[in-house]
């Protein structure tokens, strides 16, 4: 697995963000955007982070590519298109904010469910479970932990144990919900495999707020509201530490092993395509397929996930330890090429 941060520098980086937030509810009416960033009336100036331009992008329903090409050929081209869909189609939106930044632009009734609050809850958890932090980063993204539970351990083959574990995603500025999935920890080539189904998912979502521009609290209603909702994920993590619930993973990864590949190339051609990999990964995917000897759908996922150690970033790493389990479910026409 792709090896992050430290637990007390992800503590250190969850605490300041959270000294740091501000986040306001306002019409769009209000708002005006500038070659130096966004302008909220009565409140102050902030610059905008990519991920805010691509949403303001999304929300005007300017597309991506003309919006990216006025931003750096035209910028005042781009602020004038902006401002005017910002008055002519009004909406009320969730600004986030930090440290002078505006790193999200989210409709009214995204439910805020901040990293701090989740870590607050969910640490204890894991610990009094018997759950050991692995790997954890946060990015600009989304926070990650990623936990084992060494009690629960199988072998998919003679020789090749694998471990149980969990994984705890969450965004805060709108690129995923809340997210508790089973992690699988191969122990020889220390890989790590996300099964997305089977776990816990927590979208954003909440009552709406009014349109008058007002810097946004957290209430006690809303709180005691996510006390409840941590108590579920808690019932969650119980349940996905359960051996039977590891069995049946396991299970389908020693079927995949029944799979063979008699096609390299085009095994990897259709992996590529299925799993959106650039051609650095696809390269470094048959290096380790042929490295690792184990020509079936096992060995390919294996190939997949050990390619993760290597990616670009922390986040395109769990992309693809998450999407190497859709190798167990291609359509039957695409293992028949396999095959």
């Amino acid at each position: 697995m792709k090896q992050g941060r430290s637990l007390e520098q992800i503590a250190s980086v969850v605490i300041d963000n959270e000294r740091n937030k501000r986040d306001f509810i306002c019409d769009t009416r209000k708002l005006n955007m500038s070659e130096g960033g966004l302008e909220v009336q009565d409140i102050g100036g902030f610059a905008l982070t990519d991920l805010a331009h691509m949403q303001i992008a999304q929300r005007v329903q300017i597309p991506q590519k003309y919006y990216d090409r006025m931003r750096s050929d035209a910028p005042h081209l781009l602020t004038n298109n902006v401002n005017h869909w910002f008055h002519e189609n009004p909406e009320t939106r969730l600004i986030r904010t930090l440290r002078g930044s505006c790193r999200a632009v989210l409709s009214n009734r995204y439910r805020v469910l901040d990293s701090y609050d989740l870590m607050n809850a969910i640490l204890p958890k894991i610990s009094s479970a018997g759950c050991e932090l692995s790997s954890m980063e946060i990015t600009d993204r989304k926070l990650y932990l990623k936990c084992l539970f060494p009690r629960i351990e199988r072998e998919v083959s003679v020789g090749d144990p694998v471990q149980a574990g969990l994984i705890i995603s969450n965004s805060e500025v709108g690129l995923g919900s809340v997210k508790v999935e089973p992690l699988i920890y191969r122990l020889v080539c220390e890989n790590g495999l996300i099964a997305p189904d089977g776990g816990m998912t927590k979208y954003h979502l909440g009552r709406a707020y009014g349109e008058d521009a007002f810097e946004l609290y957290r209430e006690e209603t809303v709180k005691q509201s996510d006390k409840a909702f941590f108590m579920q994920l808690e019932d969650v993590v119980d349940n996905l530490l359960k051996p039977e619930v590891f069995d049946a993973l396991v299970n389908r990864l020693r079927e995949s092993k029944d799979q063979r590949i008699t096609d390299i190339p085009e095994t990897l051609e259709v992996t590529q395509k299925r799993l959106q990999l650039t051609d650095d990964e696809h390269d470094g995917v048959l290096h380790a397929l042929v490295e690792g000897g184990d020509l079936s759908v096992y060995g390919l996922i294996n190939a997949v996930t050990h390619t993760s150690q290597s990616a670009v970033d922390f986040d395109r790493s769990i992309e693809l330890e998450r999407s190497a389990w859709s190798l167990l479910d291609m359509p039957t026409n695409q293992l028949a090429s396999l095959n």
